[in-house]
């Protein structure tokens, strides 16, 4: 009996085929697989600190002269290949070996994940949060001693198209090699290698994006075993996020003499939820990225591309166009950010209390609904007002990381234009809204509309999931509790 037992446990390691997909199917993946990446480039190209933010022939389309749009962009003279460099990429590699070496030797808790289909658990080596106050304190170091100068900020700054190209190449090839090794995996394993149920489907792209294994891990030499997931989920791209943030801080400086309030501000706000991620580094063990998802494109491109380069776009702006909040803006903006990341920790803390011990005194009082899986589903206090309260918490939080930006949009004029209300750079140059005030919200409050839809995205899943696990009593509790995530409106 107990054999059997291991080898229907061993078998549960190969997920079965499956149809159903997300994203749009293969079409969707195929669009994303290829488009993101352009689409990131875009942002920086057409919000830019040589002719502006948007550049001022994306304001005529009708008139559009392409030679003349890519010279306020700043198009490479040997056109795309321009958006390459080996300093760039070598300096790229170079970072992700230091978060390497710093994973091998610094400090850290091993703790296990969640139980696998198998039974079993993976073991983690989790020190995110060392690693990223080790970098921190070698720039501050650098900052300190040089200043704004300091090279790693200029080097970013006038690299900063073919470090995004970099770090594109590196999350695609590390797609492709965890896919290709993916079908290494055989039923009973030694090492509790599975691969993700939505990832095995039969569709090349589709799987490619999604990701086929669970929880990919190499050895590498001097280093040892790594999980790939968890280390480009914690460790990179967040560190990275806030590395640009610093950088775009400097660049403010050298353009313009002071750093303002609202990029400060910015920065500080993004840091503190970045360094709340990674100092709670054991809780990302059961999320579902690491639990459901398998590790693909998806995964890779987001952790490395999209998070530090897109959601570092409000900082980047206002290094070109600084923005003065004043008391009574920051005293605004910081009520947002309160406001939800009140409703975002209390109501997280409220369920997690109730799972704990549904019979602490700060949880009792709360109504629920009795499930036949023996789950409780809590239909008053946070839970009782939205299904997912603690997502309206989140989206909100993401407002304070565009309000400082104002009604984006500037031009950039030729020293001497002498333009009315013009904000001047050390070189002369000359920073305007014009016409292109307004056109601007399109980049720095992007964040806001895409987090919106990240979120009503994992709304969806959760609920087919829920769906899938309680059944009727789901839909009981779906009369109970109406609304998804905004009471009132969705």
């Amino acid at each position: 009996m107990a054999g059997k037992q291991k080898q229907v446990a061993a078998q549960k390691a190969v997920a079965p085929r499956q149809q159903h997909y997300e994203f749009g199917g293969p079409i969707g993946a195929f669009a994303i697989t290829f488009g993101l990446p352009i689409l990131v480039h875009v942002f920086n190209l057409f919000c830019n600190d040589i002719s502006g933010c948007p550049a001022p022939s994306l304001l005529h389309p009708k008139s559009l002269d392409l030679d003349q749009l890519k010279r306020e962009i700043g198009w490479p003279e040997n056109g795309v290949f321009g958006l390459f460099s080996w300093s760039a990429t070598l300096w790229t590699l170079a970072y992700y070996a230091l978060s390497l070496v710093q994973y091998r030797i610094l400090p850290g808790h091993h703790v296990e994940g969640t139980e696998l289909s198998t039974g079993r658990r993976l073991k983690y080596k989790l020190n995110a949060f060392n690693s990223a106050m080790c970098t921190l304190a070698i720039l501050a170091a650098g900052t300190i001693a040089q200043g704004a100068e300091f090279p790693v900020w200029t080097f970013i700054s006038d690299n900063f198209a073919q470090i995004i190209s970099a770090n594109i190449l590196f999350a695609s090839a590390l797609a492709i090699f965890v896919y290709v090794r993916s079908f290494d995996v055989k039923p009973g394993n030694k090492d509790m290698r599975e691969l993700a149920a939505g990832g095995v489907t039969g569709s090349l792209i589709y799987d490619f994006y999604i990701g086929r294994e669970l929880n990919p891990r190499i050895t590498l030499p001097l280093i040892g075993e790594v999980d790939i997931k968890e280390f480009m989920e914690m460790r990179p791209g967040l560190l990275g996020w806030i590395i640009l943030n610093c950088a775009f801080i400097a660049k403010q400086y050298r353009q313009f003499g002071y750093v303002t309030d609202s990029i400060l501000f910015i920065t500080a706000i993004q840091a503190f939820y970045v360094f709340d991620g990674i100092y709670m580094e054991p809780a990302v063990l059961t999320t579902m990225d690491i639990t459901t998802d398998g590790f693909g494109f998806m995964l890779s491109f987001g952790d490395v591309v999209w998070v530090p380069f897109m959601y570092s776009t409000q900082t980047r702006y206002l290094a070109t166009h600084p923005q003065q909040l004043g008391a009574f803006g920051l005293i605004a903006v910081g009520t947002v950010l309160a406001a939800g990341y009140s409703i975002f920790r209390l109501s997280n803390s409220q369920k997690n209390n109730f799972r704990r011990n549904p019979e602490d005194p700060s949880v009792k009082h709360l109504k629920y609904l009795q499930t036949k899986t023996g789950s409780r589903l809590i239909t008053s206090g946070w839970w009782g007002i939205a299904r997912h309260i603690n997502y309206l918490g989140d989206w909100l939080q993401s407002w304070p990381y565009s309000l400082p930006t104002g009604i984006a949009g500037y031009q950039i004029l030729s020293a001497g234009s002498g333009a009315p209300g013009a904000i001047t750079m050390l070189d002369g140059r000359e920073v305007v809204q014009g016409e292109a005030r307004g056109w601007g919200i399109v980049f720095t409050y992007f964040y806001i509309l895409y987090f919106a839809i990240l979120l009503i995205h994992r709304d969806l899943r959760d609920d087919e999931k829920c769906s899938k696990k309680y059944g009727e009593d789901w839909e009981k509790y779906k009369k109970l509790v109406r609304w998804r995530i905004v009471p009132g409106i969705y």
